[in-house]
């Protein structure tokens, strides 16, 4: 079977995902330019409500109201994968270790999938690559002729506590050694005090910090903020800050990427590209781990957002665990069987 991962203009590879949609962007027929900075407008802050329980109530039905199947899931689940950031953020990563992601991230399915969903045209790869600055060389090495980005966390990852200058700095060494997407982590008490000039001068800085040649990532860290008003509030600085990307969570709080948080958050996106016809990505980070959660945000994204939030120029999942999973669905696809999960490893 030829399968398509859903219906693209492109491959749904990595290829140029760090340079800006390479679809055109609209939204509800209107035409949507890359992100920038504007002056920061406490009244848009301010005027931000969420009603929780509406929230709640629309999520909970998401499951139940998008199911795929059969040929159409196995679509989907490809364009989960070409909008994967690949990643490894633990204490005892190796350059070897993060070698063999890449590898991973250049092949993310094995090959008898790959004969079996007659795919190999599509030269499916991931969106990026996510490590530490201290593997950014390392990852771009393996990386080469891939046309697959390195992200870095940066900025004090994952409290985001160290001061500003050295958060800045980190950034700087993070774009020289090759990175072309920064996760950046806000402060997240001057979302606590309302200290909203503090927070926008915070990501403006990190914007800069990235020259022309990276992207933004602002981590929210939204297991933290306690409020989904917090967390749309914290949203809307960020982005008239100029973050390219908005992200949920670091993965390494209590609570990570939620539904209801990541329907706050697609709907403060669509506010804003009503308001300034500018388009920002999301990126839902930390608890995604099977291939039925991949599908139910992507689903989200094309319901809030549309079809162009589900390219990875709009749209990355910072979720390695799922791949596995996923992999796993796909060969049941093609046998009818399921294999053991550690047929499947990541690196």
């Amino acid at each position: 079977m030829a399968l398509q991962p859903m219906t693209s203009t492109q491959s749904p590879g990595g290829h140029g995902a760090h340079s800006g949609p390479s679809i055109p962007v609209a939204l509800n027929g209107r035409a949507l330019a890359g992100n920038r900075r504007i002056p920061l407008n406490l009244d848009w802050v301010d005027q931000v409500r969420v009603n929780t329980s509406a929230v709640e109530r629309r999520t909970a039905t998401q499951v139940a109201r998008r199911t795929v199947k059969k040929d159409t899931q196995a679509a989907w689940l490809l364009r989960a994968i070409a909008c994967m950031d690949l990643t490894t953020l633990s204490g005892d990563d190796s350059a070897e270790r993060v070698r063999r992601l890449c590898a991973k991230a250049r092949n993310p399915l094995q090959r008898h999938i790959v004969e079996g969903l007659d795919i190999a045209e599509l030269h499916l790869t991931v969106g990026a690559v996510c490590v530490y600055h201290a593997f950014v060389e390392t990852a771009v090495k393996a990386l080469e002729g891939s046309g697959i980005p390195v992200a870095a966390v940066s900025a004090g990852f994952p409290a985001g506590l160290s001061p500003l200058a050295e958060r800045v700095a980190e950034i700087h060494r993070s774009v020289e050694a090759g990175a072309r997407e920064i996760d950046i982590v806000i402060t997240r008490a001057h979302v606590f005090g309302g200290e909203w000039q503090a927070l926008y001068d915070e990501v403006a800085a990190f914007k800069e910090a990235c020259g022309a040649d990276a992207h933004l990532k602002a981590i929210l860290g939204t297991g933290d903020l306690m409020t989904l008003r917090n967390v749309a509030r914290a949203s809307w600085v960020a982005m008239m800050a100029g973050a390219d990307f908005i992200k949920t969570s670091t993965g390494k709080e209590g609570v990570n990427a939620t539904l209801p948080v990541s329907l706050v958050m697609a709907r403060c996106i669509r506010d804003y590209a009503e308001r300034t016809g500018m388009a920002v990505g999301f990126k839902p980070a930390g608890g995604i781990r099977t291939a039925k959660q991949a599908t139910d945000w992507l689903a989200l994204m094309k319901d809030e957002l549309g079809r162009p939030w589900l390219e990875p120029s709009l749209f990355r999942f910072g979720a390695s665990g799922m791949l596995g999973d996923i992999e796993r669905q796909l060969e049941h696809h093609l046998t009818g069987h399921y294999s053991a999960t550690y047929r499947h490893p990541l690196a």
